[in-house]
């Protein structure tokens, strides 16, 4: 099956979260192109279960102006790859200052595979045991609550939660328990 081949590519920013490329390309039929592409490094998104609770978190999220609630989720600083499990008990603590006896893959999501190459890991926290949150200096305005199943529901369908990672990462959740 053809597929577009990279010619040539460049780094047109970096800061510590991102870098943005162009890539020349080629398409299937030999004409050329470009390609705009966020490279992020791979992410962890955790669902913070205890058995009739979900933990969210509520942060300003800067490119759309306003608050969102959100699973805790992130990556490492500096653009650094961790393991997938690990990068996820980071962020349940940093985030939430919980900790989990259980971290369980649900599966992994794409954030938008038109323009970034970041992918995500979905993990499901339980045996949650309080603590103090320790978050980076970005997350100063992030606050952190328990949420009912059928209240999280509730704001989903009702557009509070909008966050796409999220909604997938509940979706993953669903299937689990089918």
């Amino acid at each position: 099956m053809p597929f577009i081949e990279p010619v040539a590519s460049r780094e047109i920013y970096r800061n510590p979260w991102m870098v943005l490329r162009e890539d020349d390309i080629r398409r299937p039929d030999g004409s050329s192109g470009i390609y705009a592409v966020v490279d992020k490094p791979t992410y962890a998104l955790v669902i913070p279960y205890d058995g009739r609770r979900f933990r969210l978190v509520e942060q300003f999220r800067y490119p759309v102006g306003a608050r969102r609630w959100e699973f805790p989720q992130g990556t490492a600083p500096g653009l650094a790859e961790l393991e997938p499990a690990e990068l996820a008990r980071r962020e349940l603590r940093e985030e939430t200052g919980l900790l989990a006896a259980s971290m369980e893959a649900l599966g992994q999501v794409d954030i938008a595979p038109g323009m970034t190459s970041q992918r995500g890991w979905v993990f499901l926290a339980t045996g949650i045991s309080e603590g103090e949150a320790a978050r980076e200096h970005e997350e100063q305005d992030m606050r952190s609550e328990w949420f009912a199943r059928d209240e999280v529901e509730r704001m989903i369908r009702a557009g509070v939660i909008v966050d796409s990672q999220s909604i997938a990462a509940y979706g993953l959740f669903l299937l689990r328990g089918r």
